[in-house]
């Protein structure tokens, strides 16, 4: 069936497609910025204004970076972070979100009445950190994935795309003798693929770009996560170039060069894996949203 757009329709797609286009230069070119800077030599930064591709390449910032242990450390302190927050959060997420899909469970409005409360008030910033020193786990890994394991709102997410399952299915797994261990792990799980990526990919993300957390519960240096000594490099002038190098070599380093460089490493995870989990992410946000 061929639809023929109206005038008002053309008006409508025109300034969607047009914010969409302006919103992508604006996210691409400071990202395009920050690669040439990172690409440049000391001589062509210290000229530069405004541009996209570098008219020369030169790898000595990256070699920098690359040879500054600490960020190296807090690169992998990061990515246990990652790792293990969003395992927490996707199991504890699906666990949670599982009973309250059942229309059977008691006080089931209760309960769901009682998560939505938690998006809108919390302890705050002081009561936190008088709880995560009060039960031992400062200047820990746990500190990081713990108090943020469960979110509220991707929660009641997967509730409802849980619950938008067709219910004829556990129906026929239970006639065929099934208990709900393993309707659960044999039929839900799987089903649930797309929004255990969206959730995963909201734990992943928020997880790689935390600094914040990580400056008020840890203390020792080689326990810090990358952003926060990303943040040290760019905002605090914490010069790598001279830490990681020596001589007149170091020197001959750009600063601008070396923290442009930390930048784009920092980042490069999670644009390569985000692609991957794209189809996934749409997907399941569409069909977790639908349902109240």
């Amino acid at each position: 069936m061929n639809y023929k757009k109206s005038a008002s329709d053309k008006v409508f797609l025109s300034i969607v497609y047009s914010s969409l286009l302006l919103l992508s230069i604006t996210t691409l070119i400071p990202l395009m910025q920050a690669i040439t800077i990172s690409l440049s030599p000391p001589e062509v930064v210290n000229s530069y204004g405004f541009h996209l591709l570098p008219s020369k390449f030169d790898l000595t910032g990256y070699e920098r970076v690359f040879h500054y242990n600490v960020i190296w450390t807090a690169y992998g302190n990061t990515i246990m972070r990652t790792l293990l927050g969003t395992m927490i959060t996707l199991v504890l997420t699906f666990l949670g979100a599982y009973p309250l899909s059942k229309r059977a469970l008691p006080n089931r409005k209760l309960w769901t009445g009682i998560i939505v409360l938690t998006m809108f008030f919390s302890g705050g910033l002081i009561p936190s950190y008088l709880l995560i020193k009060g039960i031992g786990l400062m200047n820990t890994m746990w500190a990081l994935v713990l108090p943020g394991a469960v979110s509220a709102f991707m929660l009641l997410i997967v509730r409802n795309f849980i619950t938008a399952l067709p219910e004829s299915l556990e129906e026929s797994a239970k006639i065929d003798g099934a208990n709900e261990l393993v309707i659960l792990f044999r039929i839900v799980l799987p089903l649930s693929l797309p929004i255990i990526a969206t959730v995963g990919l909201y734990s992943g993300v928020s997880h790689w770009n935390a600094w914040f957390d990580s400056m008020i519960y840890i203390q020792d240096e080689s326990k810090q996560v990358l952003q926060l000594i990303l943040r040290k490099i760019l905002l605090e002038g914490q010069d790598v170039a001279s830490e990681s190098g020596s001589g007149s070599h170091a020197a001959a380093v750009n600063s601008e060069t070396v923290k442009m460089a930390a930048l784009v490493v920092s980042i490069l995870p999670i644009l390569f894996v985000y692609p991957f989990l794209q189809k996934y992410f749409v997907k399941g946000t569409l069909m977790g949203s639908v349902k109240g």
